[in-house]
Parts: structure tokens; sequence; C-alpha cells
């Protein structure tokens, strides 16, 4: 819908658009089986929240979705910046948010597809998955998502306001650890894991990839 709104190069509209629909695609494709089709129980931060907040759980979660849909204009930000770059041509820059945007969908669907075949293991639960990535980062798949976030950074590069692009991935991290993404998660990580996990946390990066410690 943004190649008809604004007016930029229309190849990088077309560009920016067709990608950032085949992401939003997988994504809510992966959430569906994983957090519907195939989940056995509630998904274990919402199940904190519930916990917290007892018998205003009702209210708090009406205006945490409420949240969410105001979040959804930040992010938004990056992908419209990128749609009004007018700058004739394809540039470096082009390039770059293409190779980024690759390399992070690629991995989200990897790290996703491994955490979902070590699930499927009944000896792997009450574990911690180390498989693939997850022996890397304990949250690699936050981790590409983040990434993903920098390739419309690298398409706004020439707009007038490209700074403001960088509203995306700065929230989004700030997102990842102040508030529901990574805290959240390892609380319950830590409620149903315990020592093992503690361990986990111990020897791997909590989100950039890095060697595990010895």
């Amino acid at each position: 819908g943004f190649v008809w709104w604004f007016d930029g190069y229309a190849a990088r509209q077309w560009l920016v658009g067709v990608l950032g629909a085949v992401w939003a695609f997988r994504l809510a494709i992966h959430l569906l089986v994983d957090r519907v089709i195939k989940a056995e129980e509630e998904d274990g931060r919402y199940q904190m929240l519930r916990e917290s907040w007892g018998e205003n759980t009702s209210r708090n979660m009406f205006w945490f979705y409420q949240a969410q849909a105001f979040f959804v204009l930040v992010f938004v930000t990056p992908i419209v910046l990128g749609q009004m770059n007018g700058v004739e041509g394809f540039q470096i820059w082009d390039g770059l948010g293409v190779g980024m945007w690759v390399i992070a969908v690629v991995g989200e669907m990897i790290a996703d597809g491994q955490l979902a075949r070590w699930r499927r293991q009944p000896e792997n639960k009450g574990k911690t998955c180390r498989a693939g990535l997850w022996q890397y980062s304990r949250h690699p798949n936050y981790f590409f998502e983040w990434l993903h976030w920098w390739s419309y950074v690298l398409w706004s590069v020439g707009s007038d306001y490209f700074y403001l692009s960088l509203a995306g991935p700065v929230f989004m991290l700030f997102l990842l650890f102040r508030v529901t993404g990574i805290p959240y998660t390892e609380k319950r990580a830590l409620v149903s894991r315990g020592e093992d996990y503690r361990r986990y946390q111990e020897e791997t990066s909590a989100f950039f990839p890095l060697p595990p410690k010895a």
C-alpha cells in the first residue's frame, strides 16, 4: 500500500514493500503454528503476567494490547522512510539492506526451526535447548528479529528524516531487554528449568551470538 502513498524511487518502494510483506507473512505463519495450532499451553510470558496482575488481568491485558498497537507506529517509521526515500537508482545501502534482510530472516527461520525440532523430542522435556544457534545466544530468534529492522534503516539512507528510522531497532532493543522480551522469557525459564537454565545463562550470551564460555 505504501507504494501508492508516497513519492519515492518506485523500484525501492516495491523492494521494501515486498520484502516487508514476506517477513510479516513468515512471522504470522510461525506464530499461528507455534503459538496456536501446536501449542500445548499458553505462552509462559503471558502466564506470568496473569499471575502478577491477579484480579486486574482483564483490564491490564486490554491496555497491554493497546500499547502494542501504539508501538506499531514506531516500528512502521523506518518502513515509511524507506518508501519515501527519493534517491534515484539503487545505492550500495540498498544492496547492504537486502543482504542484512536475507541474513536476518533466514537466521530467524533457522533458530525457530531448531527450537521446534528440539522441543518435539520427548527426552528434552524440562531441559534447555542448546542446539545450533542456541549454543551461541540464549535468544537467537530475538537477535535476528532485531537485526531485520536494520535493513529498513539502510533502505532509508538518503531520505530527509533518515535519523528517525533508527527508532525501529532502538525501540525493539528496549522492548527486548526491558519489557516483554528477555526478562519474562528468562523468569519463566528459571521457574520451569531451574538449575539447567542457570547454567545456560552462565555459559551463553544473552543476545548477541558469541562463542559459549568454557
